[in-house]
């Protein structure tokens, strides 16, 4: 039962993260400064559609999620991936797919027998 418990915990602390990665903008973000590194909200913006002030609300999202983290430098904030929050929620999708997998094992169980 204890396992159940720490297993929906995990899951209700990672909510933050799916809600912001299911945003199209800022899962596009998201990519941007996997594949670039760390990026000021100018390159963030460069050739986008979006205004720097929505991207901003953007990033600000993310922060409160902690898939990003930013540091000013000068004049320039500049925004970096944070890893550690995205494989605590992979390791909630995992628990929920043992789970389904042991749902289906045992329907297919009974239905057999």
């Amino acid at each position: 039962m204890r396992a159940i418990r720490d297993a929906g915990a995990r899951l209700k602390a990672s909510v933050p993260v799916f809600a912001a990665l299911g945003d199209e903008t800022r899962l596009a973000l998201i990519a941007r400064l996997c594949a670039g590194g760390p990026h000021s909200i100018s390159k963030l913006t460069a050739g986008s559609a979006i205004t720097r002030q929505a991207i901003t609300k953007h990033l600000h999202v993310l922060a409160d999620a902690g898939l990003v983290r930013n540091a000013r430098r000068g004049r320039e904030q500049i925004w970096e991936f944070e890893a550690s929050r995205v494989d605590e929620a992979q390791h909630c999708l995992a628990e929920i797919s043992r789970r389904w997998d042991r749902a289906l094992e045992r329907l297919k169980k009974f239905v057999e027998d």
